[in-house]
């Protein structure tokens, strides 16, 4: 089996539908995930166009050797990870490419625990899948059985979250516009504002994956939402990408804030009534940090990537954190990224502060972030991060993931992306001009490798 122009990591097996990506592998993964958890797997799917196709593969995969499927069909990603949790399964697989352009799909794969696997049991997994394993007969082939309560149950854990107030969010009525941008989010985000008693105005709400803009839900791609709330009138606007475990804003002007304060008004509502560090990734903005200087706790910063987070959250017994893309992990609910959740505790924090989202922002320190990509180069980039180490002589340095460099008032954040094909370029700043020009300088030198 070739991992020819496939991208592995923690995020799980991510290709190009027809290229890299296709049945045959997606059966051979699945198989070998199945033989390595022993165990019954839940299995779901976001919308993607090639999700049934990848569902179907993976069903077969899993019942060639002998793993019972409890299958929650198409749904959001926390919800599937909250039925591993539920069914005390050995493990879920969730068929999606989460942010991804429409032509891909992946695996994303799902421990007991329900975090995604770490770096060492993904490669635990994949070597036995490289190896081989044997196949059930006929008389031990596995069996499928649908979960038709798992969106039900997701939204009932949120509503019982001990920092949501669901009669006082109820009491505000608030009037939220939707963008689901034809992904799972259809399945859950109407139904859980309704239950919080919101009146939503929504698009993009057919299942189908043909995403009618950019499927990252990042302030450039939210045009059509921003319209919507100044149309509508709406009190917030609330984006979520594919597989619905990222929230973007938009404020009642029309205006989107920005994929990092996400985490900080969640957060924000979590510590008024549970103080403990805040735990997020190299690249998150530094409004996190002051939402967390507010509360009088400390940030913990992990690598990128949720599981990386979501393991240091249950090491520190952080109540909150994420990462600043719009993704909201709650300890009380499960330690993965819930854009449903966020969306709840951001609701909550407006009850709190009684005040529109505009003004709550208005009232923080700003910053400017870029976020830039490039193509990764085909060699090492040992070379590229010894030069910028002698040009970015002076500032703090991580290296836990790529390369981060830090002064008082500004940091670049530089790492090669484990989604896509890219080097990614992340630079916060007190102005844009300034953070433009760490992205610069930065790459400049990637450009050289």
């Amino acid at each position: 089996m070739s991992n020819a122009g496939l991208m592995i990591s923690v995020s799980g097996v991510r290709g190009r539908v027809g290229e890299a990506l296709t049945p045959e592998l997606i059966t051979t993964y699945a198989a070998g995930f199945g033989a390595w958890a022993r165990g019954p797997i839940v299995v779901g799917r976001d919308s993607r166009v090639s999700g049934p196709m990848f569902h179907r593969a993976v069903l077969a995969g899993l019942q060639s050797v002998g793993c019972d499927v409890i299958d929650v069909g198409l749904a959001p990603t926390p919800t599937i990870q909250l039925a591993v949790e539920y069914h005390h399964a050995a493990g879920g697989l969730a068929i999606t490419a989460s942010h991804n352009p429409i032509e891909w799909n992946a695996l994303k794969f799902i421990a007991p625990s329900g975090l995604f696997l770490s770096a060492s049991e993904g490669a635990e997994m994949r070597e036995t899948t490289a190896r081989g394993f044997p196949r059930a007969t006929w008389d031990c082939l596995g069996q499928v059985r649908p979960d038709t309560e798992a969106i039900a149950r997701h939204i009932d854990a949120i509503v019982a979250l001990p920092y949501i107030d669901v009669p006082a969010i109820r009491r505000r009525a608030f009037h939220v516009a939707l963008d689901c941008v034809r992904g799972a989010g259809a399945t859950i985000m109407p139904a859980l504002l309704e239950r919080l008693g919101c009146r939503v105005t929504a698009i993009n709400l057919e299942t189908d994956g043909r995403f009618p803009r950019p499927p990252e839900p990042i302030a450039e791609n939210l045009g059509q939402l921003e319209e919507l709330v100044r149309q509508s009138k709406a009190d917030i606007g609330m984006a979520v990408d594919p597989d619905v475990d990222r929230l973007a804003l938009v404020d009642e002007t029309g205006s989107a804030i920005g994929e990092d304060y996400t985490l900080a008004l969640a957060a924000g509502a979590v510590l008024r009534r549970d103080k403990g560090p805040v735990v997020t990734n190299l690249s998150t903005s530094r409004v996190v940090d002051d939402a967390a200087a507010l509360a009088g706790v400390e940030v913990i910063r992990a690598p990128v990537g949720e599981v990386n987070v979501a393991v240091r959250m249950r090491d520190v017994q952080s109540p909150v954190g994420g990462e600043g893309n719009g993704g909201v992990i709650v300890r009380d609910l499960h330690l993965g990224r819930d854009a449903p959740a966020g969306a709840a505790l951001v609701l909550q924090l407006l009850v709190d502060e009684n005040q529109p989202l505009a003004r709550i922002i208005a009232r923080r320190p700003r910053y400017a972030i870029v976020k830039d990509k490039l193509d990764r180069p085909s060699g090492s980039l040992d070379s590229t991060y010894a030069a910028l180490r002698t040009a970015f002589a002076g500032a703090g340095v991580d290296t836990a993931d790529g390369m981060r460099f830090a002064w008082g008032d500004r940091w670049v954040h530089i790492r090669p992306s484990g989604t896509e094909p890219v080097v990614r370029v992340i630079a916060e700043a007190p102005t844009v001009d300034l953070a433009k020009e760490l992205v610069e300088r930065s790459r400049a030198y990637l450009l050289q490798a």
